[in-house]
């Protein structure tokens, strides 16, 4: 547990990664906006059908219902899947960097 924070830190600041985080903030936060506006979803719920649908979740209470909001959702659903592996990814591969740099203790 002592080498997850070391390992957010080192992800968080590292100019390769910076970008992909930028990337996926801007993909969940498009998509909250996106689910609010055209959805008619409330905020929580927009950030919570956004998390739900890129994670494959799909617990199925909430649902586009507009034609917009189905297509952008098999569009976004595309992308965001493998933007969000990726970031997964590079995320835990700096936790298990951390875990596995000798510690200065």
């Amino acid at each position: 547990m002592k080498h997850i924070f070391p390992g957010l830190r080192s992800f968080a600041t590292d100019q390769s990664t910076q970008g992909l985080i930028a990337v996926t903030a801007s993909l969940i936060g498009g998509g909250t906006v996106f689910y609010r506006l055209v959805e008619k979803f409330s905020w929580l719920d927009s950030l919570y059908f956004t998390v739900i649908t890129l994670t494959t979740v799909g617990y199925g209470d909430l649902s586009p219902q507009t034609a917009a909001g189905k297509v952008f959702t098999m569009v976004y659903v595309f992308v965001g899947i493998g933007v969000l592996v990726l970031f997964i990814s590079e995320l835990a591969s700096h936790v298990i960097a951390a875990r596995t740099r000798p510690s200065d203790t």
